[in-house]
């Protein structure tokens, strides 16, 4: 990708063991569990070998303690000083994950992620995860799921002065699409309104799996250099509608 684009596209590469490993945990087992340290030192042989091969950005997904920092120590040993680090920080356990791990064959063959991912019952545990990576020196966040914590979005906004990313999720792009199916919803407003919930609880930059709008057939533009999002949304083309051309969702540095 980098030899073919260059500079003309970022590459942000997501960090984690859960596509490389049999049993689909996110690291290294040991006694039934994943083991915190032993994984950490995989990723960061990972997280080199992607800044070899040419990646802008590093995401850790994987929710480990304190690998944001001894991934930073080993890209910096290894001359990678000024690639930057953007931790999944706020990760929860989540079944919107569902349709994602569906589609990669990531089933777990036994066990789930609740060690080491978030409790989606609490509501305070962000706190300590978002001031630990930003102590040990990363320079944007990714909270996911997004939708269905804006609350945990709009309180990170308030609290910490650092780029935000949400992460919209498979689960959510896969509901929007069946009920879609069904004419039961429109899409593109749907979609369009749960993004911009996303950036109005505070969101700086959105990962989404709705690519469409990206598309220039559908008369979508989408600018993001600097992590700057505009989607401008023209026409519907599976209603045929004219719909407002000032539909902008504009992220801010």
């Amino acid at each position: 990708i980098k030899e073919k684009h260059n500079n003309d596209i970022l590459v942000i590469a997501d960090l984690s063991n859960c596509s490389y490993t049999s049993h689909g945990q996110c690291g290294t087992l040991i006694d039934g569990d994943v083991d915190n340290d032993s994984t950490i030192e995989t990723l960061c042989k990972q997280g080199v070998i992607l800044a070899e091969s040419g990646v802008d950005i590093i995401a850790p997904s994987d929710m480990m303690d304190g690998r944001t920092l001894e991934i930073r120590k080993e890209l910096d040993k290894n001359g990678f000083h000024k690639i930057p680090i953007f931790p999944y920080s706020v990760k929860y356990a989540s079944s919107f994950y569902g349709p994602f791990r569906g589609a990669v064959s990531n089933s777990l063959d036994e066990g789930n992620r609740k060690t080491h991912q978030m409790s989606f019952k609490n509501s305070s545990e962000y706190l300590r995860e978002i001031e630990q990576d930003i102590n040990e020196g990363c320079d944007a966040v990714i909270i996911k799921p997004a939708l269905s914590y804006l609350d945990i979005i709009s309180k990170v906004k308030d609290r910490f002065s650092i780029p935000i990313i949400g992460y919209c999720v498979s689960g959510v792009y896969s509901m929007v699409k069946s009920a879609s199916r069904e004419n039961l919803i429109d899409e593109v407003d749907v979609t369009m309104e749960i993004l911009f919930s996303i950036k109005r609880a505070g969101a700086t930059a959105i990962i989404t799996y709705n690519a469409f709008v990206c598309n220039w057939q559908c008369n979508y533009k989408i600018w993001m250099p600097a992590l700057n999002i505009w989607i401008v949304r023209r026409r519907s083309p599976a209603h045929n509608r004219e719909v407002q051309p000032n539909a902008v969702l504009q992220s801010v540095k």
